[in-house]
């Protein structure tokens, strides 16, 4: 069964209860990790994530970095580390679609999912429908 990218705002959903989707993000991982999906993230989300945890969330460090620290060594997470080919493919895809707001982790993220064949994302955020993938959270 394909995999599931998770995105930034898809393990903030996940990891804060006051984030608007955090009930159906915990849904979807416990259904993604019930049939034993691939779960797919890269160091780029992760580095994002920190970031949002810390402002304007405002998780705090011990927090932050038990949590990030956690998806970094789950067994059931695999974080794709972005590498030369993957960003310069990225900053391409992002320099050739100048009509639209994508950020160069949405971008690296979407090469990863095409080079991963990964239809699906773990996110509410928008930009991945307007690449042509299917955003699980709305």
């Amino acid at each position: 069964m394909s995999g599931v990218f998770v995105d930034t705002s898809g393990w903030a959903n996940l990891l804060v209860r006051s984030e608007p989707f955090h009930k159906s993000a915990v849904q979807l991982m416990e259904s993604i990790r019930r049939k034993h999906r691939r779960v797919v993230t890269s160091n780029y989300v992760l580095a994002e994530l920190s970031a949002l945890l810390m402002s304007p969330l405002r998780v705090p460090a011990e927090a932050r970095l038990t949590v990030l620290n956690r998806i970094r060594t789950a067994g059931w997470v695999e974080v794709f580390h972005v590498d030369e080919s993957c960003d310069a493919s990225g900053w391409e895809y992002l320099l050739s679609r100048r009509d639209k707001d994508f950020s160069l982790v949405d971008c690296s993220s979407f090469v990863i999912m095409r080079r991963r064949e990964i239809a699906e994302a773990l996110t509410s955020d928008g930009h991945f429908e307007q690449a042509g993938f299917v955003r699980l959270l709305r």
